[in-house]
């Protein structure tokens, strides 16, 4: 038998949930909520995401970007926060 076998983590169950908002004042008003709300205490990652063949900072939306290892945090719940700010959980 070969000693080649795949390893399986069995404890990476988790996810990564993205929040789409409109702007950089959302996104960082999300960021702030999501440890009171979810109880997160990892700080997500906030990422400018221009569209295609814009320049201007202003035409860009924003990424919050949540590492959820332990796969708790409910996707409803975090689309439902997104959208009280304009936005959405984008579906991976």
């Amino acid at each position: 038998m070969s000693d080649n076998v795949p390893v399986i983590d069995e404890g990476l169950t988790g996810a990564r949930h993205i929040l789409v908002l409109p702007d950089r004042d959302a996104a960082g008003e999300v960021a702030e909520a999501l440890p009171e709300r979810f109880g997160i205490t990892q700080e997500p990652q906030l990422v400018r995401d221009a569209l295609a063949g814009e320049d201007d900072a202003e035409d860009a939306q924003w990424l919050v970007v949540i590492e959820d290892p332990a796969g708790r945090l409910d996707p409803t719940a975090l689309d439902a926060l997104a959208d009280e700010y304009d936005g959405w959980l984008e579906a991976e």
